[in-house]
This record gives structure tokens, sequence and C-alpha cells, in this order.
């Protein structure tokens, strides 16, 4: 069952992704994400349903529109599978729970709204701010199917602390961030909250650590210097997602070490 859960997560993020690209195209531009239809913007065709497979479409065409022979970059094919293997990787972590619709869709914003944060350097409002309306129905729905009440309490404090967190550094440090990053951070931190006070940590944490290791990394290639503004979001969304994953195994590692780890 965990295998075929997987499986059928893995497609659905195929079809995700490749609505995904969409939204990430249109909605830094203001522009409807359902319509119109969509179409080369070299020539101006729509797109035919069966040049809309995700993935294959694109192999098929060897990168190419059909009408005008037009270059069709390569990211569309890497936002649908890199959706689709967060979704079996979130499927086969979460398992066929109430959680599981919560946790897929942290996965779908956070391909959306790290490709937008790079390319435009700003997270939507049209994007973050309904995500704390489903992000309360979706984790108070899965509250409600695991009969584990705290963890919706723990959702609601881990989203104010992190909240809390980022506006302070926001306030204290101006220009290090943007507002924009304070408040997706409510959003995160509910769902790590959620999840456990391991999670909240390791993910709060880990944002800053990739982000610091992603601004590094552009200095010691020559592409940005001291002043170079790096989007923050993706380092934001990656570090919680990686919390998921590796929470409770980093903070046993971590109580092992300050020597508080419960004895065997």
């Amino acid at each position: 069952m965990s295998a075929l859960l997987t499986a059928l997560a893995g497609l659905v993020g195929l079809a995700v992704g490749s609505f995904l690209n969409v939204v990430v195209h249109r909605v830094p531009r203001g522009e409807s994400v359902v319509a119109p239809p969509s179409a080369c913007p070299g020539c101006g065709s729509g797109i035919r349903a069966r040049d809309n497979v995700p993935v294959l479409s694109w192999v098929l065409l060897h990168g190419r529109c059909r009408d005008c022979s037009a270059p069709i970059s390569a990211r569309y094919p890497a936002v649908e599978l890199l959706t689709g293997a967060l979704f079996a990787a979130v499927a086969a972590l979460v398992g066929a729970s109430w959680a599981l619709p919560a946790y897929l869709y942290l996965a779908a914003v956070a391909v959306a709204l790290s490709f937008i944060d790079l390319d435009v350097h700003r997270l939507p409002d049209v994007i973050v701010l309904p995500s704390y309306a489903v992000a309360a129905v979706l984790l108070l729905l899965a509250s409600w199917g695991t009969g584990d009440w705290t963890a919706a309490g723990r959702a609601l404090a881990g989203g104010t602390a992190l909240y809390l967190l980022y506006l302070v550094t926001f306030l204290v440090k101006p220009g290090g961030m943007g507002y924009g990053d304070v408040k997706l951070s409510g959003v995160l931190g509910a769902y790590l909250g959620w999840w456990g006070w391991d999670a909240l940590a390791v993910g709060a944490f880990a944002a800053f650590l990739i982000g610091g290791a992603v601004a590094l990394l552009v200095v010691l290639l020559g592409r940005g210097g001291r002043g170079t503004r790096i989007p923050f979001g993706p380092s934001m969304l990656a570090g919680a997602l990686a919390a998921l994953f590796v929470a409770a195994p980093v903070a046993h590692w971590y109580l092992g070490v300050v020597g508080l780890a419960p004895s065997a």
C-alpha cells in the first residue's frame, strides 16, 4: 500500500507541477492562472492536450514548440519532476493519513514560491496569505482525523513563535530579509509545529544554515558580493521540508552531544 501511495502521489505531483509552471509564470505578472489557456510565447499557438503531458511531451518535442520550433525551457519539466519527487517523498513519509493533504499542499507551495522568489525576489501575498487559511483548515482536519489536538496547539504556537522570530529579525536588521519572508514564516511555523517541536527547531535553524551556505557559495563562485541580494524564501522552504525528514534523528544526535539523550 505504501509503495502504491508513493507512486500515485508522484504521478499527481507531476500533474500539479505542470500547473505550478503556470503559477510561477503568471502570478508575478498579476495574470489569471486559469484563463486564457497556455500558449507558446513565441508564436501564440495554443498548447495541445497531447503536448501538455508532464515531462513526456517536452521530451517528445525535443524541448521545442510544435508550431514554431521555439525552444521550451528545461525548467518546465524540471519543475514537474521536482514536484513529483516531493509529492512521492512526502507520501512515503506521512503515509495514508489525515495529515497527507496538508503536507502535499506545503510541498506544492514550496515549489511555486521558491521559483517565483528566485525569479522576481518576491513572495506574492496572493499565495502566502491564503496559505494561512489553507494550513489552518488542513491541519485542523488532520488533528480531527487523528484525534491529536495537541498537534493543533503546537501548530498555533509554532506559527506564532516563528513569525515573531522573523519579525524581530526583520526589525532589528532592516534589509536582512524581506517582509514577505516574515509573512511566510508563520505558515511554515504552523506546519513544523504540528509535526513536532523538534521539527520546528530544526526547520528554523536549517533555513538560516541553508541561506548562509547559499550566500557563501555565491561569493565563492564570483556571482556576487556582500551586498548581493539573495532570495531567502527558497532557503526557508527547503529548511522546512528537510526538517520533516531529518528533525527526529538530528534532535536525537544533538541531545546525545549535550548529554541529554534518554538512556536505552
